[in-house]
């Protein structure tokens, strides 16, 4: 039994013009020819393509195959050692690549096409992508959501350092508010709850107050969002909430 070089690249997975090479250099000749000289390859032969093929999956040059196949005082099992180290520092390196191609896949889900010391610049030592797979998992399928990514994967680095110089304004500002005894329940606070609000309708997505009422209870009930804002001044996540309730309440009656 015999086949055409067409049968066995079929068979194999590979190109004629690879199996013409290897017979060129010797690697795998045919074990037969027909009379008009076209190669037919035996049974021994597709065994042969078989221990080639595996070891050039595993990285092997062509000339080191030919050694291993045909060199009698050739140790395969030390010239595998040798791959396997090889190929073990490939893995390290290649997860490495993995990893920082995650990072950059996080920054293009948040739409934060920054390099690290565009985003330093911008954001200081906080992480705008910080939980960015947790907003994902709790309301991807949300249009607010959606929204949300069309928008900021349009943002430039300039439009990143305006919109957080507004978060940084409102922060001073509010710290200052509290800082002056005002209540949360005060017109001043309130409005400050408004422009929070409309903060995230121009930057995100649209916010309603019933919305903005329910981002207020996770300013509190959330640790990590409680620890946030307390961090500009303690008890600022509980007053902001306040105020936002109270400012919800306030357009419900107008």
């Amino acid at each position: 039994m015999s086949y055409s070089v067409g049968q066995v690249a079929g068979f194999a997975g590979i190109t004629v013009r690879a199996l013409h090479h290897y017979d060129e250099i010797g690697l795998l000749a045919p074990g037969e020819r027909t009379h008009a000289g076209h190669r037919r390859y035996t049974d021994a032969d597709l065994d042969r393509l078989q221990r080639i093929l595996f070891y050039r999956e595993l990285g092997f040059p062509l000339d080191e195959v030919a050694v291993l196949l045909d060199d009698p005082e050739a140790d395969p099992r030390a010239h595998l050692r040798r791959r396997h180290e090889v190929l073990t520092a490939r893995i390290e390196k290649l997860q490495e690549m993995a990893a920082a191609v995650e990072l950059a896949m996080e920054a293009r889900k948040m739409g934060i096409d920054l390099t690290p010391e565009e985003r330093f610049e911008v954001f200081g030592d906080k992480d705008p992508g910080q939980y960015a797979e947790e907003a994902e998992q709790r309301w991807g399928g949300t249009e607010s959501y959606a929204e949300s990514q069309r928008r900021a994967a349009r943002y430039t680095k300039e439009d990143w350092k305006r919109l957080q110089a507004e978060v940084d304004a409102w922060t001073e500002r509010y710290v200052a508010l509290m800082a002056g005894g005002e209540p949360a329940v005060g017109e001043a606070a309130m409005d400050m709850a408004e422009e929070h609000r409309l903060h995230i309708s121009r930057w995100f997505y649209a916010c309603p107050h019933a919305m903005h009422r329910c981002l207020g209870d996770m300013y509190v009930s959330d640790e990590r969002f409680k620890a946030f804002y307390d961090s500009m001044r303690p008890g600022l996540a509980e007053h902001l909430r306040e105020a936002i309730t109270a400012n919800a309440d306030r357009h419900a009656a107008s």
